[in-house]
């Protein structure tokens, strides 16, 4: 007979969620439901009304490590709405923002996953700060990859973390060319250390893989199984780096492709739990007796693509554009670190094309007649849809289908088979940023809110 646990609230990830597991005897996943307990913020709902150049910048408060994503994607959804063409030297300026957003991004991930490993052929798990060689030396490594994204996107993009300089149009300013060669000397820099760090990863995660037992969040061991984290789910994908809109003549994201289901159609119904764990990290599993509710709970809708979950992200990326075949969990992890070496030259190639003395802003910036804009952005976790009417230079009407929220549901099919204790591993490899997937509200046929508790 079926056990159900919940492990609440999960760790080493942005945003709030839970797991909620049925689980055999041998304590092997059978159903696992992953959902946002991240409370709504109603940046749709806020972005009525308001003009088309504030729009974007209110969508990337939503998140603190993706803004760059959510101003590209955003601007660049109105931007499909009116019909602006931009200039090629803001679009290369755009190009070099994402690359550093998606440097900044990996390596950060790289910290939040590593407690989870083994240093390759010991059995010493690492702490990611600890003064010891070899770890110290790829904790700093890290930090100044970051350093790295977070400098030039605050040169191209006007500040390091909310990008200022990105507009409808195009970009508010060019860079000098001083500016140019200070991104361009980091951008070297960077592409050693990147190498290192995808080598030193790479190895890790393969080690991990290879093991038969892994440790519960630098707790007790558990037994592995040999298809950890598999799921038999689509990739969605539009670019290896950068994203495609509406305005593009190969379109290759299709919004009539895409539907949402509400959770109350897809998460489990009220469970009793009776299993639970003392021993499981941070007393995180609720004392069996209580109650989980996830089709109650969940903050998200489920989007769907040709009517069933995807995978988005850096996997996806690569199969989709390089034949990338590596499944379950560190099949992802290793996907991720091949994106370091591609991001700083593909940095490098649109700073050398850079022109300083070119323009930046278009001729004409129409108003918009209220037709359909999107933009399909390649956040470093996945695809990042923004979706927008204007009209009269007003947003009508605004959606974001951000990254986590297309992989919550084909995580939960992941975990399936996996062993509960190490679910965690599973979830924290796709990456998850739950903020800004936390984006409606839970609502009957009669359009009555029935999860007020989560918005109030």
């Amino acid at each position: 007979m079926s056990k159900v646990v919940e492990v609440s609230p999960t760790t080493r990830h942005e945003g709030h969620t839970k797991l909620v597991l049925k689980v055999n005897d041998e304590g092997i996943i059978e159903r696992g439901d992953w959902l946002s307990i991240t409370p709504v913020r109603g940046i749709e709902k806020l972005a009525i009304g308001k003009t088309m150049h504030q729009a974007p910048k209110i969508s990337s408060r939503v998140c603190g490590i993706c803004p760059i994503a959510h101003t590209l994607a955003g601007i660049e959804a109105m931007e499909g709405s009116i019909g602006c063409e931009i200039p090629d030297d803001a679009y290369l300026l755009r190009i070099i923002l994402q690359c550093a957003n998606r440097l900044h991004s990996h390596a950060l991930h790289n910290i939040l996953s590593l407690p989870d490993m083994y240093l390759p052929g010991t059995d010493v798990q690492i702490n990611p700060f600890s003064k010891e060689e070899p770890v110290r030396s790829v904790a700093l490594r890290l930090q100044r990859l970051r350093e790295i994204g977070q400098t030039i996107g605050e040169i191209a993009g006007g500040e390091p973390i909310h990008p200022s300089n990105p507009r409808i149009g195009g970009m508010y300013k060019n860079v000098s060319p001083r500016a140019k060669a200070k991104m361009y000397d980091l951008a070297k820099e960077g592409v050693s250390l990147a190498v290192a760090q995808m080598d030193f990863m790479i190895s890790v995660f393969k080690n991990w893989d290879e093991r038969g037992t892994a440790a519960v969040a630098g707790s007790y061991e558990v037994e592995k199984n040999s298809k950890f984290g598999f799921h038999d789910q689509g990739y969605m994908a539009v670019d290896p780096l950068y994203g495609n809109t509406n305005l593009d003549a190969d379109q290759r994201w299709f919004p009539e492709r895409w539907t949402d289901v509400r959770p109350w159609d897809w998460y489990m119904g009220q469970e009793d739990i009776t299993l639970d764990d003392p021993n499981y990290p941070n007393h995180a599993t609720t004392p069996a007796g209580g109650k989980a509710w996830p089709q109650m709970e969940a903050c998200t809708a489920v989007p769907l693509y040709d009517g069933a979950p995807v995978e988005v992200g850096p996997r996806a990326r690569l199969a989709m554009f390089r034949n990338y075949d590596r499944k379950g969990a560190m099949g992802l992890q290793i996907a991720r670190q091949m994106e370091y070496p591609d991001t700083l030259y593909s940095m490098i190639d649109a700073i050398d094309a850079l022109d300083t003395s070119g323009s930046v802003i278009a001729d004409e910036i129409p108003q918009g007649d209220g037709s359909l804009g999107w933009c399909a952005n390649e956040a470093p976790r996945g695809t990042d849809v923004h979706l927008a009417k204007v009209k009269d230079g007003r947003v009508q009407w605004y959606s974001l289908l951000v990254p986590t929220t297309w992989n919550f549901p084909t995580v939960s099919r992941a975990l399936e088979g996996a062993p509960w204790q190490l679910a965690e591993v599973i979830v924290r490899a796709y990456d998850p940023c739950v903020s800004c997937a936390t984006h409606m509200m839970v609502v009957d046929e009669e359009k009555k809110v029935v999860a007020q508790k989560l918005v109030q």
